[in-house]
């Protein structure tokens, strides 16, 4: 009889291999009409029956479930009868990939630079068990500024662009603000549904991300600070233990050669020089030759750590070496 079908009949096929199929009762039919479905990938296939019913609250199958369902370009036919005499039988073909609910994305990465206001969003296709090029999808991007009720940020806003590829720079970010992001996929011209697919887990950035981050570079920046005392108060401790050395006049009655001498480390400290006269020999001071050292050392030293940074990042750190050398054998250093 017309009108005891099944009706709503509706199949998702979700998480890659599962299928949901369900429908709804005919008014028409008598209460104890019970429905069988039988379902095939192919014609050429023969009619598998339901193994997994599920039943409302008379006991009348309304769905079904299906494990390990594979999806192809062919078209699947689904079969419905009703138990009894005179009740119509329901019969539909359906393209499987036209109803399957895409995954979320995969692996959603955000990489930001506070220095250029901008954020590199990365991720992964869906998975799907017939689609293997990653060109057959395109995505939907939602970035949403969150509120921040301690910075006094009471506003939300919301951006969303359709793009294809796998990844997108936001180019409107602040270090001030937090963020939220998720993404979903459909079709872009292939065997998939064009159908929205399911939105990713949402991904928080900025904020407090960038402020653990500059707290690793000030604990960084310290404990370098740190080593260079450390290696400066090593030094001033080793020629506090080291006497100086006092060069003896030469005699002049049995030298052959006129006599120039000066005290050890000219180069460095060139304030220092013995008088060069032989005969009025002039011992200078230990102190004097710790405080030249501990300069030089200082000035050597806090050029060579705490400027690096910059000559690698504008690709002259060679350059930055050679230039350090000229000014320590040129004496430039100020003492």
């Amino acid at each position: 009889m017309n009108g005891t079908a099944i009706e709503n009949f509706i199949c998702v096929i979700y998480n890659v291999s599962f299928m949901n199929c369900t429908w709804h009762v005919s008014r028409t039919v008598p209460g104890d009409t019970q429905y069988f479905l039988y379902w095939k990938s192919s014609q050429k296939e023969d009619f598998i029956g339901c193994q997994n019913y599920v039943k409302d609250n008379w006991g009348r199958h309304t769905g079904c479930r299906f494990q390990n369902v594979t999806i192809e370009d062919k078209r699947a036919y689904f079969l419905v009868n009703g138990s009894g005499q005179n009740i119509q039988s329901y019969e539909n073909r359906i393209y499987l990939y036209k109803i399957e609910k895409l995954t979320p994305p995969l692996n959603v990465t955000v990489n930001c630079t506070g220095l250029s206001h901008s954020c590199e969003i990365k991720w992964q296709p869906p998975r799907t068990s017939h689609v293997k090029r990653d060109t057959c999808f395109k995505y939907q991007v939602v970035i949403e500024k969150k509120v921040d009720p301690e910075k006094g940020i009471k506003d939300t806003s919301k951006m969303e662009t359709n793009i294809t590829g796998n990844s997108y720079i936001f180019d409107s970010f602040s270090a001030e603000r937090r963020y939220s992001i998720k993404i979903r996929a459909t079709d872009n011209g292939c065997l998939v549904s064009k159908n929205w697919g399911e939105w990713s887990t949402p991904v928080e950035f900025g904020g407090e991300q960038l402020m653990s981050t500059s707290s690793y570079l000030l604990l960084l920046v310290s404990g370098l600070a740190a080593s260079v005392v450390f290696f400066l108060c090593a030094v001033n401790i080793y020629l506090k233990t080291v006497p100086a050395r006092v060069l003896q006049p030469k005699d002049p009655f049995h030298e052959i050669a006129p006599m120039n001498f000066q005290v050890y480390f000219p180069s460095i400290c060139p304030k220092f020089v013995v008088n060069e006269d032989p005969l009025q020999f002039q011992r200078y001071d230990l102190s004097d030759r710790e405080m030249c050292i501990s300069k030089e050392f200082f000035s050597f030293f806090f050029f060579f750590f705490f400027f690096p940074s910059v000559g690698v990042l504008k690709e002259e750190f060679h350059m930055k070496i050679i230039l350090l050398v000229f000014l320590f054998h040129s004496k430039i250093f100020v003492i």
